[in-house]
């Protein structure tokens, strides 16, 4: 089912996913494909669907760093990058410590967090504080920009957030914080000088 980026589509797939549901919704980088991370199957429909190898964990997006530090640990390093950074374009791997999705998705110590800059997605995130969001796509091929192109190429999902084209798309840089040290994962739309001015 298609729903519009509005109060009725965001009830709806809210509700799609405290139910167990998939769905698809536009971030700031490109369409996400997301679920309860608590829910196991749910979690398996996701790794069927886009082909993916279990062994790659699953990001999770989050309404707000306050909701993040319910599930995972910050040190000094982390907090300044989520206070600079977050709503934006970066994923912070932190140490886990939610023992429930630490199960459910079967994960070691360790999850890629982030808190989307995008008002559909933010929306969602208001009324289910944190779903998986990993992107929209068949493992190996290119994430989406475009509602039109995910809807053409991609099935398996129960709900479609539809909000058009995402403009600026770009993935987001990937930083792991761990013992006081950070490093860069994946190079996005944030830099490595961007990162240490603001440590």
């Amino acid at each position: 089912m298609i729903v519009p980026c509005d109060q009725n589509g965001i009830s709806l797939a809210a509700t799609t996913i405290k139910n167990g549901g998939l769905v698809v919704f536009p971030t700031d980088t490109v369409y996400g494909l997301g679920c309860d991370p608590r829910n196991v199957k749910a979690i398996e429909a996701i790794f069927r669907i886009k082909k993916r190898n279990e062994s790659k964990q699953l990001p999770i997006l989050v309404y707000s760093k306050d909701e993040v530090s319910k599930i995972a640990v910050f040190d000094d390093i982390s907090n300044k990058i989520a206070d600079k950074f977050w709503p934006g374009q970066l994923t912070l791997v932190l140490k886990l410590k939610d023992n429930e999705i630490k199960s459910a998705m079967n994960m070691n110590d360790k999850v890629a967090v982030r808190v989307p800059n995008h008002p559909c997605v933010l929306a969602l995130l208001k009324e289910c504080k944190l779903i998986v969001g990993t992107s929209a796509n068949f493992s190996g091929h290119p994430a989406f920009s475009d509602s039109k192109k995910v809807q053409e190429n991609f099935s398996g999902y129960d709900i479609f957030l539809d909000g058009g084209t995402i403009s600026n798309s770009t993935s987001s840089t990937i930083v792991e914080v761990k013992d006081g040290t950070w490093k860069i994962l994946r190079q996005g739309k944030i830099t490595k000088e961007e990162i240490i001015n603001s440590l």
